[in-house]
């Protein structure tokens, strides 16, 4: 089944918009359709999803079981363990691998804390709607 070419009937509103007028529109679109998304995320991890994204980040299970563990005791499953992983190593200024290892191992945590608080409290303030690249 064709669908009636309508592109001509939709399109005036875009126009008189310059390049970086439609790319900022894009981006607030694009914001739109996956604030939804990222909510239900927030809001419905697991610790099998966790240890799941950090098994396809290339930690082994035990490892990943570890590192989930302690996020589940610190309350930061809703901040990723992935995201945690991920804020070490930037902070550490190591490959991603060797912060996790690190944090399996039981060290390194005192950095979570710094960003997150204790029991995942005092996360950072969320960015401002429109930027892109900055998280919780």
């Amino acid at each position: 089944m064709a669908r009636p070419d309508d592109f001509a009937g939709r399109r005036p509103h875009l126009v008189p918009l310059s390049d970086e007028e439609l790319e900022a529109r894009f981006w607030e679109l694009a914001e739109q359709i996956v604030q939804p998304l990222i909510e239900l995320a927030r809001t419905h991890t697991s610790p099998s999803i966790e240890r799941s994204v950090l098994m396809r980040m290339g930690f082994d299970s035990r490892v990943c079981a570890s590192i989930v563990s302690e996020c589940e005791k610190r309350g930061l499953l809703s901040h990723g363990a992935g995201h945690v992983v991920l804020h070490c190593a930037g902070e550490w200024g190591v490959e991603v691998r060797a912060a996790g290892a690190r944090l399996a191992s039981g060290e390194g945590w005192e950095t979570v804390e710094a960003r997150w608080g204790e029991s995942g409290r005092g996360a950072a303030p969320r960015a401002a709607a429109g930027q892109r690249g900055a998280g919780t």
